[in-house]
């Protein structure tokens, strides 16, 4: 059995051209949380485009998965337009503040201070959120900003019900949000976690989002607004600085593309690490196509592609605007058939054998995704993030941001794992203003059949669980199939594959190990939300995981 067959190519310049004419059909979008997806769906009725509802999607987010995404995190917004095929990344990623330095989190010895870059607002980097939607609003939308803002500012006063979801979050980062007296007022109730169905009402955050509103970014970045938080962040211990607020930019970047089966890919280039990593696995996928025959094959050639794509990631990724990273090189065939030259297909590769990377020992998700596509073919999948689960667990006081973690992507001391478990080298170390590494990884996929727009939450395993939904839907599945497939993951350090559990049964498991594989049974893991286009039947679908409490829906 020929399990895979590949052609890649990566292309930084995009073509302009789409690669079917436009047509109308019905919208989808699939999201994490019912309110975000009602809210975006109301942002098209009411005349809005997809970058509108993807405006509208991401603040009502901020406001209903605060364990996940917030107006005080980052992200990337993948844009499709219509009318004439233009892609682009909308780069919102958070950077350093000015004051950051290579050894911030190290100890007198030199070693990383447990929690330093977690918890608290020396943890926070400058959000980049406010810059991103009011940049897709003025060069993409057709709405006023204030105007996709309003529900989320109106769900902000009246508040959202508790449910289980976010009583397993708030109660793994108890401790974190009890450090905050703003953090535990908002978002506890007496200092505990709140029972089901408790309201959390954010007027702070409310307000903050009708200043965003009314003046757009420099609403939130420069002036008395930018003043209180920083002082609010050096009170509490934080290094932020006014310049620092006043020098952050949403950045448009190229994205990157490659063919698969016959598929086209855009996926997300650096400071993601996604794209990059993509393609890495699927070069050495085609180089061992012949060899494939069973489904134990397939599974541990992916793990050793992965194991290897993500040993790249550790030791060359990083931010492009800062450093040099070798993209040309790294999606090439001649770097894939140098790196995969010792992957023996009855024996795994130790990742200790793999050059590069020195791991001191060391510990061994959360994100929020959604997917959109309007009537006319306009399409946005955004990756959003403030890192760990409620992120620092600081607000600032009078403002109800709950600032990002996001620090912790950047690489404390070469070698030392961060809370994901990834290791980085220099490429990725700490240094002002620049963006941390992300596995964030919004795509689209294009191929005569259709399209899917994917994408999905899980720290270090967003690469692999984007690139399982990639050959999901070339392998001819719809939304709901996307979303519910079964995943597993390797990602160099530590040496294991992680997998679902359901995912191997145990004959599969046993061929594994005999291979060398170390296994680590998990439980669910993703939170995928898909949106697919049929060109046959002029059919769209929509799937929200049911690893969790999203929802989808198609109008």
């Amino acid at each position: 059995m020929r399990i895979f067959s590949l052609s890649l190519f990566l292309f930084i310049a995009l073509s302009n051209q789409p690669l079917w004419a436009e047509v109308q059909h019905a919208a989808g979008i699939a999201t994490a949380h019912p309110a975000a997806t009602q809210a975006g769906h109301e942002t098209l009725v009411a005349g809005g485009n997809a970058f509108d509802a993807a405006v509208t999607v991401s603040a009502v987010l901020a406001v209903v998965e605060p364990y996940s995404s917030g107006i005080g995190g980052g992200g990337f917004w993948l844009l499709h337009r219509a009318r004439d095929g233009f892609q682009v990344m909308i780069d919102g990623r958070e950077t350093a503040p000015g004051r950051a330095h290579r050894d911030l989190y190290l100890d007198a010895q030199g070693q990383v201070r447990p929690g330093a870059s977690v918890d608290g607002p020396l943890a926070a980097a400058i959000p980049g959120v406010p810059a991103a939607l009011a940049l897709l609003a003025r060069d993409y939308g057709r709405l006023p900003l204030d105007q996709s803002l309003a529900a989320a500012i109106r769900i902000a006063r009246e508040g959202f019900a508790v449910e289980a979801y976010y009583q397993r979050m708030a109660g793994f980062r108890l401790q974190a949000l009890r450090a905050s007296p703003e953090a535990a007022r908002i978002f506890l109730l007496n200092n505990e976690v709140p029972p089901l169905g408790h309201v959390i009402k954010q007027p702070e955050l409310a307000a903050t989002l009708a200043l965003l509103a009314a003046q757009g970014a420099p609403g939130f970045y420069t002036g008395r607004y930018a003043q209180q938080l920083v002082t609010g962040v050096r009170d509490a211990g934080g290094i932020w600085r006014l310049e620092d607020l006043a020098r952050y930019q949403a950045v448009s970047r190229q994205p990157l593309r490659m063919t698969y089966r016959g598929a086209t890919i855009t996926s997300v280039a650096p400071p993601s690490s996604g794209g990059v990593a993509m393609a890495t696995i699927f070069n050495q996928l085609s180089l061992k196509e012949a060899a494939v025959h069973s489904e134990a094959d397939q599974v541990h050639v992916l793990a050793e592609a992965m194991r290897r794509a993500y040993r790249d990631r550790a030791e060359y990724l990083g931010d492009a605007d800062i450093i040099s990273v070798p993209v040309s090189r790294l999606v090439g065939m001649v770097h894939a058939k140098q790196i995969s030259a010792n992957l023996d297909m009855d024996t795994a590769t130790p990742s200790s054998e793999l050059p590069g990377v020195v791991v001191d020992a060391g510990k061994g998700t959360d994100t929020t995704h959604f997917s959109i596509l309007d009537s006319e073919g306009n399409r946005v999948a955004a990756t959003l993030s403030v890192n760990y689960p409620f992120g620092s667990g600081f607000v600032v006081p009078g403002t109800g941001v709950l600032l990002n973690d996001e620090m912790d992507d950047f690489s404390a001391k070469p070698g030392v794992p961060n809370v994901y478990g990834l290791v980085g080298a220099e490429a990725n170390a700490i240094a002002p203003y620049k963006r941390p590494l992300s596995s964030m990884s919004p795509t689209f996929v294009e191929d005569t059949r259709g399209l899917a727009i994917i994408g999905t939450p899980g720290g270090s395993r967003i690469i692999t669980m984007v690139l399982h939904g990639i050959m999901a839907y070339i392998n001819g599945g719809d939304a709901e199939a996307i979303v519910s497939k079964r995943r597993y993951h390797h990602q160099y350090l530590p040496d294991h594959i992680q997998y679902e559990r359901g995912a191997f049964d145990e004959a599969l498991a046993s061929e594994l190990q005999l291979r060398g594989h170390a296994l680590s049974e998990r439980d669910d893991f993703g939170n995928m939300q898909v949106v697919t286009w049929q060109r046959a039947g002029n059919q769209v679908s929509a799937a929200s995981d049911p690893r969790g409490i999203g929802s989808a829906q198609v109008r």
